[in-house]
């Protein structure tokens, strides 16, 4: 149980953080793709095989069974649980800016 609420806390603070970042372009990009010349120097000819397929028939239904059932009894208990705090590149940027 703890296992399963601390990979959820590290998951909710992994995508906390990348939703809070502030990113700013500092520099230009610049592609220049290669540029290529094809040429065909064969004609081509593709006959694809030829297939019977006898599919089967498959039938689905239900019937009534008796079976046993476990049953799940729950109670309510006060567990200590991971919390996450969050300042955004904006908030940290504006605490920098004030405190200068």
């Amino acid at each position: 149980m703890q296992k399963t609420i601390l990979a959820a806390a590290i998951v909710s603070f992994g995508v906390l953080g990348l939703t809070a970042c502030d990113v700013k372009k500092t520099q230009e990009g610049n592609v220049s793709v290669p540029k290529y010349e094809v040429e065909k120097t064969k004609q081509g000819d593709v006959t694809l095989p030829k297939y019977d397929v006898t599919t089967p028939d498959v039938k689905v239904g239900s019937a009534e069974k008796n079976v046993t059932v476990p049953t799940v009894k729950t109670e309510e208990r006060t567990i200590n649980v991971p919390t996450v705090d969050v300042t955004t590149g904006k908030e940290k940027a504006a605490a920098a800016s004030a405190t200068k």
